[in-house]
């Protein structure tokens, strides 16, 4: 392979990988991608020949494509984009790139534009930073680092050569470095050695190992200074109903229709049995119109965490009732902060986090940037029995949470009480549970708007569909509890998600969006979950989808999350955490290596104790095992023998290789012992004289000799053999004694 090809190779990539950084992040669609691929090949089918724009065609293509820039962000504001000045501007300068990219791909190209080629794409993975947070693109980072190394050693080696010419640079380069000679002149010929052709790369792979061990560390020491800086350029998760102040029948229903992820939730709980009745609650809303649930009151208590970004909500009687979670959330155009019931401390990056009367959480809008947190709360409820004999009155501030729409059909309190007075349920709780188990039974889930009641789709959805999905069931259960004088509200947020056993989360996506009843006991002050939907039809997530939504999948996201965890939300927090894992890891290996140790010497002693008073012995008296003392003479023995030989082998290893280290170096040192004789005698090499010019000049038939060895020895890869270092000492000896009878 030549040098030039090499070169040309590498260059090629480094511009290549460029444009796949920006096509991962979805700066570029395919349409536009497979297009600039064709070029690039074209442009190298035709790299040298006559079918290239020349300098001045390519300078004329640049200017003339500025007024294109802006023709194209107008074009794509209004019509492609109309509303969205950013992605516009991002597609509208993407195109701009790659023109300038394709323009200088074409054309006859001088070092200045190699370099602005590579500037482009530099420019490229800048743009793709900025537009991905995914860990694919640390991938085509990694190979245009590579890629880039290697093209900016070639670059630096072709502008070098082009400087020095062949019979210079082997007069010029030190004696020791005969391999980078060999390089210099054979690169300047055109030809690179196969073997040199393959330590290219390797010097670059050796560089990208090298930043990437030396960047690492300081990438995990060192904090973003904000958990998630990178915005998403195209936006959060718009249209994300179902958690505001006013929620209408049926949008919770809409957004269940995608399986776009919302969040992921790594959970920590001492009873890994409540997990799987975890929810993430988003919303609580207590006031129904018959369409429409709103909450009543606006008022929310805004809250700073302390020095260790903690804010806190509430208390538990043990710390065993605690159930951590760990939220990595996607953009959202909510507010709200998911959570699993009874909320207790909150600990995040978060300027300020909002409660409001009905315990939901709220912060920040985040709709541009992924954020995390962690979350505890007492997952614990009060048990059956206890909630069985809570027959307290509700105070006066609970009258809100009974309250029914004026023109509610009469149905519905007739049904309530059917069920209530049938069953014999003579408390809250078990009232609850029977209208809970009334809808389980008795309806089916559907996605399908299917209630077209107009004027009372609870009612057309209770006495005439009989099947919807969970707002109807959750607002149809709350209703009916107000009319038997129970306090309700509804919650909406989302189910428990689909689990990752590689990345030991939960998956929650638009799909599990989800509500629920909560049930005010008034002696315990607890609010206790229920869930009329039936269980069997809710949108639960399985394994279907094939491999992408398999293991492979699954292990796919477990990269991403590491990147979430480790690079986009990478704070103090998480510092503080890795650190106290790493203690954490490193106290168990240390604990684990002294106690093999600690029985190690046991074994030993144990030994040696055997060994000195025989195998009963108790150390009463000196009795020597005879046996095992000769036997391990005996071994001692061998070994020193062994030692012996092998530090013989040794040295005289070592002494051939200074032999032979000498003889190469007498080999290149000798011609500059003749140099310095010469000197003396007032003989001095002219700057522009080559050896055998300067031999020629003395007059001595040895320096002739002399100089011809040297140039067979320092250029031909040539060693000298006994009887030719003989005559070269011999030569030598000759000029240094016509040096002395000279003076």
């Amino acid at each position: 392979m030549t040098f030039d090809t090499y070169f040309r190779i590498s260059s090629y990539a480094m511009i290549a990988s460029g444009t796949l950084a920006l096509a991962v992040s979805g700066g570029m669609g395919a349409g536009l991608g497979v297009v600039f691929t064709l070029l690039l090949l074209a442009a190298w089918k035709f790299e040298g020949t006559r079918w290239q724009l020349s300098e001045r065609a390519g300078m004329f293509a640049v200017v003339s494509s500025l007024p294109l820039l802006y023709l194209d962000w107008k074009f794509q504001s209004n019509v492609l984009w109309p509303g969205e000045p950013a992605r516009a501007g991002i597609g509208a300068l993407t195109h701009f790139i790659l023109f300038l990219s394709a323009v200088k791909l074409v054309q006859l190209k001088a070092d200045r534009d190699w370099l602005f080629l590579y500037l482009i794409s530099f420019f490229e993975v800048l743009l793709a930073a900025g537009l991905s947070v995914s860990p694919l693109f640390v991938a085509t980072l990694a190979l245009y680092t590579f890629c880039a190394l290697s093209t900016v050693v070639c670059f630096e080696i072709r502008k070098a050569r082009r400087a020095i010419k062949t019979q210079e640079t082997r007069l010029l380069s030190a004696p020791r470095a005969r391999w980078l000679s060999r390089l210099s002149g054979k690169a300047v010929a055109g030809q690179m050695p196969s073997g040199e052709a393959r330590r290219l790369p390797l010097v670059a792979l050796s560089l990208l190992a090298l930043i990437f061990a030396l960047a690492l560390p300081i990438f995990f020491i060192m904090p973003r200074f904000s958990g998630s800086a990178l915005a998403r350029a195209d936006g959060g998760l718009n249209g994300v109903v179902g958690f505001s102040d006013e929620v209408t029948l049926g949008e919770i229903g809409r957004l269940q229709q995608s399986q776009r992820v919302v969040m992921r939730v790594r959970v920590e709980d001492p009873l890994a049995g409540r997990h799987q009745t975890l929810r993430w609650r988003g919303v609580a809303l207590d006031e129904f119109s018959g369409r429409t649930w709103r909450r009543s009151s606006r008022e929310i208590e805004y809250r700073r965490g302390n020095e260790r970004n903690l804010f806190q909500f509430g208390t538990t009687q043990s710390l065993e009732n605690l159930t951590t979670q760990t939220f990595f959330v996607e953009p959202i155009d909510t507010p709200v902060l998911f959570i699993a019931s009874r909320p207790v401390a909150i600990q995040a990056a978060l300027p300020y986090i909002g409660i409001d009367d009905e315990d939901s959480l709220m912060t920040r809008d985040h709709s541009q940037e992924r954020i995390s947190y962690r979350a505890y709360s007492d997952t614990t409820e009060p048990p059956a029995e206890q909630l069985r004999r809570d027959l307290a009155a509700y105070p006066a501030a609970m009258e809100r949470y009974l309250r029914l729409p004026d023109d509610l059909d009469p149905r519905i309190r007739q049904l309530a009480r059917g069920l209530i007075v049938g069953t014999r349920s003579g408390n809250r709780y078990d009232a609850a549970r029977v209208i809970e188990s009334y809808f389980q039974q008795n309806f089916r889930y559907t996605l399908e708007q299917k209630s077209g009641g107009a004027d009372d789709p609870l009612a057309d959805f209770m006495f005439r569909v009989r099947e919807g999905h969970c707002e109807y069931f959750s607002t149809a259960m709350a209703v009916m509890l107000r009319t038997a004088g129970v306090a309700t509200r509804v919650v909406n947020g989302f189910q428990l998600g689909e689990y990752n056993d590689a990345a030991d989360v939960y998956t929650v996506r638009q799909s599990d969006a989800h509500s629920w009843v909560e049930v005010y006991f008034p002696e315990t002050g607890a609010w206790v979950t229920f869930d009329p939907t039936p269980v069997d039809g809710r949108p639960g997530n399985n394994d279907a989808g094939g491999l992408l939504r398999g293991r492979l999948g699954k292990y796919a996201e477990a990269l991403e999350l590491f990147w979430i965890q480790y690079v986009v939300a990478y704070d103090k927090q998480e510092q503080r955490s890795l650190a106290t894992s790493i203690r954490s890891n490193l106290g168990v290996y240390r604990q684990t290596a002294g106690q093999t140790f600690a029985e190690l010497r046991a074994g030993f002693a144990l030994w040696w104790q055997q060994f000195s008073f025989g195998a009963g012995g108790t150390g009463g008296a000196w009795h020597v095992n005879v046996p095992l003392l000769v036997a391990l003479t005996l071994l001692l023995g061998l070994l020193a023998l062994f030692v012996a030989r092998a530090r013989r082998w040794e040295w005289a290893w070592l002494l051939n290789f200074g032999r032979r280290e000498r003889r190469n170096y007498s080999s290149v040192v000798f011609y500059e012992r003749m140099i310095k004789v010469l000197e003396s005698r007032g003989m001095m090499r002219a700057p522009d004289e080559t050896p055998l010019e300067f031999a020629a000049t003395t007059g001595m038939p040895e320096a002739l000799l002399l100089t011809r060895s040297y140039n067979r020895v320092r250029f031909g890869a040539h060693e000298l053999t006994t009887a030719e270092a003989a005559r070269v000492e011999e030569w030598l000896r000759r000029i240094e004694k016509e040096s002395k009878q000279g003076k």
